[in-house]
């Protein structure tokens, strides 16, 4: 999951994620809205990779930014083993 806007959808994803309807393999939450603070740490403590700009530092952008970098990364690492 990529979030970058909406700190709602984040708490909605934490809330999932403790009542065992999912159980994502990565998180990235970047939000820079009202009470990013707040869903970030939240994030932090649901027993799931995350990647998390720690403050009120983010946005979609970055998120975007993010996932690019990881499939880059992915992509690269192909035929090296």
């Amino acid at each position: 999951f990529a979030i970058g806007n909406a700190p709602t959808a984040l708490i909605q994803l934490y809330e999932m994620i403790q009542e065992g309807r999912i159980r994502p393999e990565l998180i990235i939450g970047v939000l820079w809205l009202v009470n990013v603070v707040q869903a970030k740490e939240l994030i932090m403590t649901a027993g799931v990779p995350y990647i998390v700009a720690r403050g009120r530092k983010g946005g979609s952008n970055i998120a975007a930014a993010i996932c690019n970098a990881l499939l880059y990364m992915l992509d690269s690492s192909r035929g090296q083993r």
